[in-house]
């Protein structure tokens, strides 16, 4: 019985480690060919922003969606959310494929969005079927798998649309990987929570994405890391609604250039987070890393903005580095610093305030992306994006002495929880 129980709980792993992936992996998947597929029913100069709303569109309902699925996890269990979320995924990636019309587009993208916010309800799986000892070690698995699906996203993307020679293959590639990876679960997850464990109602202040962040805004200590985190989100959502359109529009590449180049990022990004920051963390901290994650990533902006201004196509590999490694740099540290403010009771409101701000960031950054492209300039995005880059580096700069005041406060009184320290000052 035993050995039955662990080979249900191995594939129940097995089964959450793919289907964070393919969440990760099918935003990529599709990235390349958004141009394609939205030009077919945009004039060329208003193609930029159609993408741009699209992906604002997907990241919005994302956004909207993560506590009511969570939520809804809770009082009804996992595996129905997620079975369910996964199998709207795979509609939403049809319905995109299949288009016709532009409205088609963005009905598929707000379908994807809707059941795509079950990242809440993974990690709470994740957390039913491992002990606390395991936990830490497991949510980082997650990561470090969610960040191998971004990598192989685009590459698998460009490889379907190499062989086939068809724009829509990358949606059906994504959509048939979702609906195995549905069916994989129906046979091989486990509900992991009990009846007894569930909630017995909902209240509709679950369902609110701002509640959690209007809590953590009134942190004095945190509240400039949340305006950083969202400019850093911001920036970098910025290029991935963008860049794969800037090649095809302003440099003539096919979709697998695109692909090449959003794979370049990812693997940089990983080798950063997986090897580089390891040794560079104790010796500049999380304070440092963050400042020069972020200027990095502002110097690969320079590049491309170089890049576009000079009409050399080359130059956004070179910029490829220098945005991945300070992308790779700066996540973890402004992440570091955020659990730094808050008490060990306090990390998962910390950490999901974090997680607001990017969503934030993926909802307004294309939006600010495709508007600048089609009304300023092609290199207008990524100049804005490096000011903005900077003006987070002098808002870490800000933050750090209000973040040390509450640490030397908590030194003297470790008990104090942070909404207590907030009052008293």
């Amino acid at each position: 019985m035993a050995t039955s129980k662990s080979k249900q709980q191995s594939g129940a792993i097995l089964f959450i480690l793919a289907t964070i992936f393919l969440n990760f992996a099918g935003i990529g998947i599709i990235n390349p060919v958004y141009p394609f597929l939205v030009g077919k029913y945009t004039e060329r100069q208003d193609t930029a922003l159609a993408i741009s709303l699209l992906f604002t569109s997907f990241s919005l309902c994302q956004f909207l969606t993560v506590p009511m699925l969570g939520a809804l996890s809770d009082r009804f269990g996992r595996r129905p959310i997620l079975l369910i979320s996964l199998f709207g995924s795979a509609i939403g990636y049809i319905i995109f494929g299949i288009g016709g019309a532009l409205w088609v587009l963005f009905l598929g993208r707000i379908i994807d969005g809707v059941t795509g916010g079950n990242i809440a309800t993974i990690y709470a799986y994740a957390a039913d079927i491992s002990t606390p000892e395991e936990r830490t070690r497991f949510f980082g698995l997650l990561g470090a798998v969610s960040g191998f699906g971004f990598v192989f996203g685009p590459a698998l993307g460009g490889l379907a649309w190499r062989v086939t020679g068809v724009y829509e293959s990358p949606l059906y590639l994504a959509a048939a990987l979702t609906l195995l990876n549905t069916l994989w679960g129906y046979f091989a997850m486990p509900e992991s929570l009990p009846a007894e464990n569930r909630s017995t109602n909902v209240p509709l202040a679950k369902f609110n994405p701002l509640t959690q962040l209007t809590i953590i805004f009134r942190l004095p200590q945190l509240q400039l890391l949340l305006v950083a985190t969202f400019i850093w989100a911001l920036a970098f959502a910025l290029l991935q609604s963008n860049i794969a359109h800037l090649t095809e529009n302003h440099f003539g590449w096919q979709p697998d250039g695109a692909a090449l180049l959003l794979t370049i990022v990812g693997a940089v990004t990983i080798f950063t987070q997986g090897f580089l920051i390891r040794r560079l963390l104790p010796r500049f901290g999380e304070a440092r890393l963050a400042m020069l994650g972020l200027f990095l990533l502002a110097v690969g902006f320079g590049i491309i903005t170089l890049a576009i201004l000079a009409e050399q196509a080359n130059l956004l590999f070179f910029s490829a580095i220098f945005v991945a490694l300070g992308n790779g740099m700066t996540l973890p540290s402004l992440t570091g610093l955020l659990s730094q403010g808050v008490t060990a009771r306090e990390q998962g409101m910390a950490q999901g305030g974090g997680q607001s701000m990017q969503a934030l960031g993926r909802v307004f950054g294309p939006l600010w992306g495709g508007w600048t492209y089609r009304e300023i300039n092609h290199a207008a995005p990524y100049l804005s994006g490096a000011f903005g880059l900077l003006l987070a580096i002098l808002i870490v700069v800000r933050a750090v002495p209000a973040l040390k005041a509450y640490q030397a406060h908590m030194a003297t009184a470790p008990t104090v929880a942070s909404e207590t320290y907030r009052a008293r000052n």
